[in-house]
């Protein structure tokens, strides 16, 4: 067969179905997978030591530990993406749906540090490494399966709702949160309350499960028959691609995770903002994140990849700091700040899955994705929330949102370079 066959060969029928499969597990994978974050202080309160000190440090050991959760995403990324390489996308996302369920239930189950002394943060720990894998594999799965689902110009489209889901996930995380905290009192809340979210995520992640049994294999049928791929193959036969992989993500990720996810946190801590009204403006602000996902996937159809790319890059790096610096105690101002930001991030988010899997032939797409961007991710966007108040713990706050500009930054420089690969056929 030719390289030409391959390149026209078409994506899977029922391309709705597919989005859907895709859409709806990936939901719940990062609903349980953001939950943890939104409930942050609850859970280190119960579950690490408290420091007479120093208020911060359970707080900073509850972040370190977000961390360590981001560290085994590469490990997820590169296991479950040689899973998708060598056996097909659907056996890979069935896989990190059932392991994303498991982790979240043992995030519920977790006892107090006052109940189980040091073993209290070692199973959270374990949950967290769990979630970790899982999420990476997902990312890599997933990212090749929408992309290998969409037809011809719509690969935008279809990569826009990567966020759209993740988004939705964390939209419901977030809700739920709010919900919890704005009804309970704080002791419900530290007693059991922060637990209710994580249980709920093991049931939903069954019904994911479920879902993704429909789904059909984008791997095509070439490849099926094709010599299996090895485990280091994309990084040793591809190592530039891997290393473009890195630089489209640095600045991405950080701004992602600051602004999705630490941003309340961050209001809380240095501008006095109240922790339910800062979980309020965290949820409107996804939901208008949400909304603009299928129209920047749109746009990049039409008008190509990099200029989105360059909107994001360059408007981080111009704008981060003052608008990190206009928070003040006030909720409209946050949600002003959140939504402008949200704006900005759309020109990354809503096309990154695109960009990456065409950057990869289809022998070894989900391995080459998942290994580069989750270690990209674990390095600057799994450490956003630990350095952010690591910062703050030193008395120099003002530095965080000089670090994220000049992630942004450097990632624009790459996409200046980056080769336009919208309206080329996609390898199969």
């Amino acid at each position: 067969m030719t390289e030409t066959t391959r390149t026209v060969s078409p994506p899977p029928k029922r391309p709705v179905r597919q989005l859907l499969a895709a859409s709806v597990g990936n939901a719940v994978e990062w609903y349980d997978w953001y939950a943890y974050t939104f409930l942050a202080t609850y859970i280190a309160a119960e579950v690490f030591p408290k420091s007479a000190d120093n208020s911060l440090v359970p707080l900073l050991s509850t972040f370190a530990v977000f961390a360590v959760g981001f560290f085994m995403r590469p490990v997820g990324g590169l296991v479950m993406g040689a899973i998708a390489d060598r056996r097909g996308r659907r056996a890979a996302l069935t896989v990190t749906i059932l392991l994303m369920g498991g982790s979240s239930l043992l995030v519920g189950l977790t006892p107090t540090y006052e109940t189980a002394g040091v073993l209290a943060p070692v199973i959270l720990v374990l949950a967290r490494l769990l979630q970790g894998l899982s999420v990476g594999g997902e990312f890599a799965a997933s990212t090749t399966f929408l992309v290998e689902s969409a037809g011809p110009g719509r690969r935008g489209l279809f990569s826009s709702f990567q966020y759209v889901s993740t988004t939705a996930g964390q939209l419901v995380a977030s809700g739920i949160a709010t919900l919890l905290v704005g009804t309970l009192s704080d002791g419900q809340m530290n007693g059991w309350g922060w637990r209710v979210p994580f249980v709920l995520g093991a049931v939903l992640s069954l019904v994911g499960f479920w879902i993704r049994q429909g789904a059909q294999e984008t791997r095509s049928a070439e490849q099926q028959q094709a010599p299996r791929p090895a485990l280091f193959e994309a990084l040793r036969r591809h190592p530039r691609q891997s290393l473009l992989i890195c630089g489209i993500t640095a600045g991405g990720t950080i701004a992602y995770y600051t602004w999705t996810s630490y941003l309340p946190t961050y209001a809380e801590l240095n501008a006095g903002i109240e922790k339910s009204d800062a979980l309020l403006a965290g949820t409107i602000s996804l939901a208008f994140f949400a909304l603009l996902q299928p129209l920047g996937g749109l746009l990049s159809d039409r008008f190509g990849r990099r200029p989105l790319l360059l909107f994001f890059g360059l408007g981080f790096a111009l704008l981060t700091v003052p608008l990190l610096h206009a928070l003040r105690d006030s909720f409209a101002v946050l949600l002003l700040v959140q939504c402008a930001g949200m704006v900005l991030l759309t020109g990354f988010t809503s096309i990154s899955a695109a960009v990456n899997a065409e950057v990869f032939p289809p022998r070894v797409r989900a391995a080459g994705i998942g290994f580069p961007y989750s270690l990209t991710v674990a390095v600057f966007g799994g450490t956003a929330p630990y350095v952010g108040t690591l910062f703050k713990e030193l008395g120099h706050a003002d530095l965080f949102p000089w670090y994220v500009a000049a992630l942004c930054l450097g990632s624009s420089l790459v996409y200046l370079r980056l080769p336009e690969t919208a309206h080329k056929p996609l390898e199969r």
